[in-house]
């Protein structure tokens, strides 16, 4: 199993009273599956993504990333495993717009402690899954959408 959660409960207080999202959720996602989340505004479709990615902690539960358990991890070591284990594609992708592609797909690399060689080896082999091989050089600002989006992902 990829990601599991398991008696997952989000809650919020809003003034007085607590808003709960979602309460003891189960969800298995395996390791080559692919999952839609859909539902009505305000279902808590996001909540869940900030949950399993680890940009938010749970009220009640836990949520496994293969054997982790990322409920438990400290602050600093959920930041690692996420720098580490997790990609994010937003909406707004922030490149760096001034960066080559090249030097985006590098940043979290070098920010891990990646040297700068091998960074660079692997941002490329990166870009050249997402088939941006030959555009690494282009500064993200000169890229389209769609291949700003394929930078964001190889990143």
């Amino acid at each position: 199993m990829a990601i599991q959660t398991v008696a997952l409960t989000k809650q919020y207080r809003s003034g007085t009273s607590d808003l709960v999202v979602f309460s003891d959720l189960e969800l298995s996602i395996y390791k080559g599956e692919r999952v839609a989340l859909v539902g009505e505004s305000g279902a808590g479709k996001s909540t869940l993504l900030h949950l399993v990615g680890g940009l938010d902690r749970p009220t009640r539960g836990t949520i496994y990333f293969g054997a982790t358990n990322i409920s438990t991890l400290s602050d600093t070591a959920l930041a690692e495993f996420r720098n580490r284990e997790i990609g994010f594609v937003w909406q707004n992708h922030s490149l760096l717009p001034e960066f080559t592609a090249l030097e985006n797909v590098m940043m979290p690399l070098l920010i891990r402690g990646v040297a700068a060689g091998q960074a660079a080896r692997i941002a490329q082999a990166r870009l050249n899954e997402v088939g941006l091989g030959n555009r690494g050089w282009h500064r993200a600002g000169e890229l389209s959408g769609g291949e700003q989006q394929r930078v964001a992902l190889a990143r």
